[in-house]
């Protein structure tokens, strides 16, 4: 018999393992759960922090076995076969969602080949350092692009409210194969680190080729092969053309299936599909905003009401101005602001931690709902002109990531004391920040949209009644925070997770509008993969 429980500690007894093994015996009782002298092992599967009152607490949640033995989270089977080469899926894009899908096709002995237009994880280490400590951009490989994708770099969060959509815990599992904590596994909030995943990502590269699979990186998807079924219209992916960034050669790649896991970030391939079936794309919510950086023990002190703790604090934020939301988003204790920008005419900002979350600041993107219906008229026209109505707010996004590059000096981010961004004052001079290449003193609040910067302001001031402290002179705000999600989706029907316009094409991931984040986006590959092995196994394609 099996059970899952929480109870309730002090801080100081979270090692003391007779106070637990008594909470836990008394919380059986409570629940009037029958042990009848039967052996009791508890596992424990998450810890979290309770600091909404004076006093912390900690609440530790366990998986009781009554009479039988535990099974064994780090050793949930692998079962990857070497690929034979008789069937193949291009994935194009080497994220979570993408590398997810080739080691779900492994299971099969599908052979997956991997299109990356940015760097291999070791020399896109370097174009990330030209860009932080340089301003030097690479277009191709940077924060967003490369082997590993966004998560790479920027942070590693792997806590997804989307357990549903897939087995969370295997995506955990494959992470501690190739060299992550096994805490993973049991932290309420699993979180490896910008430090650590690089050289697991160059281990999942190894493996993949090892398998028989092939990874081919400074290479971008150019277009989509496709054919017409004379019968009936109906289109069907069959390939991809592909140029190598290197030495410009273009070539072509046949397969059984395609799958697009190339992230939000990836506007090239929304007017890609466009232009083939502009049917298969719809417009849809995103948010944008900025990102706010506190000193890290202000933060702590805020929300431990001044008590000493060894972790750094975590905080969710959210609100309604004007019916629109207004929310915190990958919040990053002990971390640091980057620069995510994908063109050298852009400033996007982003937030990353380390494995350790111990830098001397906390900072969150704070972003406001945009609707399609909020995008300004000359978007909207724009992209009918362009024959997609869908890519509107793709248009306002891209604006609005130039207009904050003219707002900065090059790499350089804008940015403003929270407290002048709400009264509408300058910043005479800027705190000390984490984010490189550096900061100039910007006026925000008038140069930002109105009706985003509106809802800001009044956002934060609720924030402030929330955590009370939040609104300082120490915090900065860092422009702009636009790539929370996409503002298009790629439409794909809901059983075989095929496009809808396109056949034999699999959207997947952040890219397609179905994902967010590191973990739903690998459940999202593997989701895919599986439903491309059952077409495969029943003689499909």
């Amino acid at each position: 018999m099996t059970c899952e429980l929480s109870i309730t500690l002090m801080p100081e007894d979270e090692n003391n393992q007779a106070e637990i093994n008594s909470k836990i015996r008394q919380a059986l009782d409570q629940k009037k759960i029958p042990v009848n002298g039967q052996k009791i092992t508890p596992v424990f599967i998450k810890k979290s922090i309770d600091a909404r009152h004076t006093q912390i607490k900690l609440v530790m949640r366990y998986k009781i076995y009554i009479g039988e033995d535990p099974e064994d989270l780090e050793n949930i089977a692998l079962n990857w076969k070497k690929a034979d080469g008789s069937r193949s899926v291009v994935i194009v894009g080497c994220g979570p969602a993408g590398l997810y899908a080739a080691f779900k096709l492994f299971e099969a002995g599908i052979k997956p080949v991997i299109i990356e237009r940015g760097n291999a994880t070791s020399p896109r280490t370097f174009d990330i350092q030209k860009l932080t400590e340089d301003g030097i951009l690479d277009e191709n490989s940077n924060f967003c692009f490369g082997s590993g994708g966004a998560g790479t770099f920027s942070d590693g969060k792997l806590y997804t409210r989307s357990n549903k959509r897939g087995d969370i815990y295997k995506i955990y599992r494959i992470f501690v194969e190739f060299g992550a904590n096994p805490n993973i596994l049991t932290d309420a909030h699993p979180h490896i680190g910008t430090d650590k995943l690089p050289g697991i990502i160059d281990r999942m590269e190894k493996k993949i080729v090892e398998l028989g699979g092939e990874i081919h990186f400074n290479s971008l998807c150019t277009d989509l092969i496709t054919e017409k079924n004379p019968a009936d219209g109906t289109l069907k992916a069959v390939g991809v053309k592909v140029q190598n960034l290197t030495d410009k050669k273009e070539r072509e790649i046949l397969a059984d299936s395609i799958i697009l896991a190339t992230g939000h970030s990836a506007a090239g391939i929304y007017k890609m599909v466009s232009k083939i079936a502009p049917s298969a794309l719809e417009a849809k919510t995103f948010a944008v905003g900025v990102r706010v950086e506190h000193p890290r023990s202000i933060i702590d002190s805020i929300q431990f009401h001044g008590q000493q703790m060894h972790a750094a604090a975590e905080y969710r934020l959210t609100t309604q101005v004007e019916d629109r939301g207004v929310y915190s988003f990958c919040m990053c204790p002990g971390g640091y602001v980057v620069p995510c920008a994908t063109t050298k005419d852009q400033i996007v900002v982003n937030g990353m931690s380390s494995s350790g979350r111990n830098s001397q600041w906390s900072n969150a993107a704070i972003v406001v709902e945009r609707r399609p219906e909020d995008i300004p008229e000359e978007f909207k026209i724009q992209a009918e002109k362009d024959g997609c109505a869908a890519l509107a707010g793709l248009y306002w996004r891209t604006w609005l990531e130039n207009l904050t590059f003219k707002n900065g000096k090059g790499q350089f981010a804008p940015a403003q004391r929270l407290t002048d961004f709400i009264e509408g004052r300058d910043s005479k001079d800027l705190p000390v920040t984490s984010y490189k290449p550096g900061v100039v003193a910007s006026r925000l609040d008038k140069w930002l949209p109105e009706d985003i910067r509106k809802r800001l302001q009044w956002g934060f001031k609720d924030f402030n009644r929330t955590m009370k402290g939040f609104v300082c002179p120490e915090a900065v705000l860092i422009a702009s925070e636009t790539r929370t999600s996409t503002p298009v989706r790629i439409l794909r029907n809901k059983e075989t997770l095929e496009c809808t316009a396109i056949k034999n094409l699999y959207p997947c991931g952040e890219g397609s509008g179905y994902s967010g984040g590191i973990g739903s986006s690998a459940m999202d590959g593997e989701r895919v993969a599986a439903a491309i092995i059952e077409v495969l196994k029943n003689g499909g394609r």
